[in-house]
């Protein structure tokens, strides 16, 4: 379930779909080394506990989606682009995209440079796309790419291939950006949610590496969820806690392998291809593959599913939603 129902009990964090960080993907545009491609994935438009459809309001008013971006291997954010949501006078929803960098980058707040202003929610099969300088950008539903066979992972990892996502659909945030405004080439990356409800940002996600906030946090899943990558090392004992439980590692071999996920960044460098889980993520990654050795110390290797093929070649490369 890369990182969607990363709540409790396989839940919404906060209790809200549209909180829901699901997927990180980074790699550089298709016939243009010069740009790359950034995609936050949120609000999965199915739940599976309780089973059912989630709202059809793509994103949070009260909410801030933001990617991070470490430019000197700190794991603290040196560059962040947050995106707000709001109602037109027409009641159409708009998205405004905002940077921020240096120390202002790994805080908390709504403000920032003005890079997109007004762009236009998708809410159908088309793809309403914005442009702005270097800069591309799209907000809406769209076609969830992740597959994964989500109820042989929930019966004791007995896969059968059927891909749950198949027909499921997620809210993306899709930016193309010049590699020139990424600092550097070895980047870390990872995005979050927060929840402004309350009158003050509460961070209510956050992730970059698929699978594991699901299945390694334990009981500290909620710490998790509101931490930071830099303080990352904290949460080592209880990934090798669930190691050992899952994969049957010896304390010592669980508590080295969980170092080797944490902290929780995507690595990319904008000048290679991509290609998880060495270099950012691509929509085809197979993620699962990767994750389920891990996790079960190589007894399991895979779930069957292979990726999907309504993906498109062009911006915002991710396929129409399915019930657009």
């Amino acid at each position: 379930m890369s990182h969607h129902y990363s709540g409790p009990d396989f839940g919404f964090p906060h209790g809200d779909a549209r909180l829901d960080l699901t997927d990180l993907y980074a790699f550089p545009k298709p016939g243009d080394a010069g740009k790359s491609i950034l995609i936050m994935n949120v609000h999965p438009s199915a739940s599976v506990n309780p089973p059912g459809l989630t709202t059809a309001d793509p994103f949070g008013r009260e909410a801030l989606y933001e990617l991070k971006i470490d430019t000197d291997g700190d794991a603290v954010a040196d560059i962040a682009y947050r995106v707000r949501f709001s109602a037109s006078e027409g009641g159409k929803l708009t998205a405004t995209l905002r940077r921020v960098d240096g120390i202002q980058a790994a805080g908390t707040g709504g403000g920032g440079q003005v890079i997109v202003e007004g762009a236009p929610v998708s809410i159908g099969r088309e793809a309403r796309v914005t442009d702005a300088g270097d800069y591309r950008f799209f907000a809406g539903w769209r076609s969830d790419p992740f597959f994964f066979d989500t109820q042989g992972a929930r019966n004791n990892l007995q896969f059968t291939g059927d891909d749950f996502f198949a027909d499921k659909d997620v809210c993306s945030i899709v930016m193309e950006v010049p590699n020139s405004a990424l600092g550097r080439q070895n980047l870390g990356l990872w995005a979050r949610t927060l929840d402004g409800v309350g009158g003050k940002w509460v961070q209510a996600d956050r992730g970059a590496r698929p699978l594991q906030a699901v299945f390694l946090t334990g009981a500290e899943n909620a710490a998790y969820l509101g931490g930071e990558p830099a303080d990352d090392a904290r949460f080592v004992a209880v990934f090798a806690h669930s190691l050992q439980h899952a994969g049957g590692y010896t304390p010592q071999e669980a508590t080295r392998v969980a170092g080797t996920l944490l902290p929780d960044i995507l690595s990319y460098d904008p000048k290679r291809p991509a290609s998880f889980p060495n270099n950012g993520r691509t929509l085809t990654d197979d993620a699962v593959d990767v994750f389920l050795p891990i996790l079960t110390n190589g007894k399991v290797t895979g779930d069957k599913v292979g990726p999907h093929r309504d993906l498109l070649g062009e911006f915002p490369y991710l396929g129409p939603p399915h019930k657009g």
